[in-house]
């Protein structure tokens, strides 16, 4: 069975950081790009970041350039998602989500595998 497993969320101040993991089980996430989405109470999910099956591109939405990075360790079938200088605004449901081919997309219905999410919320 295909599974993704987010884990690492929860309250935080704002300033503060989270590492946010995708352990992938059933498959291998070697041969697919990895986004991680968020998505707040009453908004769309919208993609923050993403990284290429090889790791060696990396996407991110403006509004966390500088403070966010991707990586992934493929002997460990895990991607992560370190979260710095964390704002309110950042608050939401944090999924990632696995597409089968090496590129990266900022659009949902290009993902196949999806986890259940992990919240995160950045208050004082």
């Amino acid at each position: 069975q295909f599974k993704l497993v987010e884990s690492g969320g929860g309250l935080v101040q704002p300033g503060g950081s989270l590492r946010l993991s995708c352990a992938a089980s059933g498959f291998t996430l070697d041969y697919y790009a990895i986004g991680w989405f968020r998505q707040a109470p009453g908004k769309e999910r919208e993609g923050v970041s993403c990284i290429r099956n090889s790791g060696g591109r990396t996407y991110y939405v403006d509004s966390v350039k500088g403070r966010f990075s991707i990586s992934r360790d493929n002997a460990k079938n895990t991607v992560y998602l370190q979260m710095n200088s964390l704002k309110p605004e950042d608050t939401g449901v944090y999924y990632c989500a696995a597409k089968p081919d090496a590129y990266c997309s900022e659009y949902v219905l290009s993902y196949e595998f999806w986890g259940q999410g992990t919240q995160v919320t950045v208050s004082s």
